[in-house]
């Protein structure tokens, strides 16, 4: 899966490098894995105990002239060089923005819950229960891409450590620090793979494009 998004990241023009940030201890692994990509410029660094922290670590390792920053997760490997694209432009014409995600308009019916959801894998017999049904009208489900200016995210994984760690998306961080964040609809084959089944659907639509 990084490799299926590393080729995404190298057929976009405006992509001078890419940081990696990998399980510490697998770095070796990941580097091996890079050169069939067509990566011009891809270091690999190790990860952190969080997701924030390993996108702080990999921002650590960014030229220090860059003025936005792409955080992309490899789990969503069917990531395209034009919505890769569109975002960057996005927010290089919104000079009053912080940062750009794509997301996906929810669509099915919210119900929000009495009780916390149970852990995954977890039985839960008795519950939960509905407490009430949202409205979806403005809610969207977050996904990457998320494109950022440089210093704002900078400013923010620096903010406070509890929130970094905490955090389960960069762009709320962003938004924690007082930052704008665009909203641009990202295309419904940009899933996350989480299952066995999530990458069979994803084998199966990067064959159709002849990948």
């Amino acid at each position: 899966m990084v490799e299926w998004s590393l080729r995404a990241f190298a057929a976009v023009e405006a992509i001078g490098s890419v940081v990696l940030a990998a399980p510490p201890g697998a770095e070796g692994d990941f580097a091996d894995a890079i050169g069939s990509t067509g990566s011009a410029e891809t270091r690999v660094v190790a990860g952190g105990p969080s997701r924030s922290a390993s996108v702080a670590a990999a921002l650590a390792a960014v030229e220090p002239e860059s003025e936005l920053i792409v955080v992309h997760d490899a789990a969503r490997p069917l990531v395209t060089p034009e919505l890769i694209a569109a975002l960057i432009d996005k927010l290089l014409d919104r000079p009053d923005a912080a940062a750009v995600i794509a997301a996906t308009a929810i669509t099915d019916t919210v119900k929000r819950a009495r009780e916390p959801r149970p852990a995954r894998g977890e039985i839960e017999r008795g519950g939960p229960t509905v407490a009430k049904t949202e409205s979806r009208d403005h809610l969207w489900s977050a996904q990457t891409p998320q494109v950022f200016r440089a210093a704002a995210l900078r400013e923010a994984l620096a903010a406070s450590p509890q929130r970094v760690v905490e955090a389960t998306d960069d762009a709320w961080l962003v938004e924690k620090d007082g930052g704008k964040v665009l909203i641009h609809p990202a295309p419904a084959e940009n899933l996350k793979v989480t299952t066995s089944f999530d990458l069979r659907v994803a084998e199966l639509l990067l064959a159709e494009r002849g990948s």
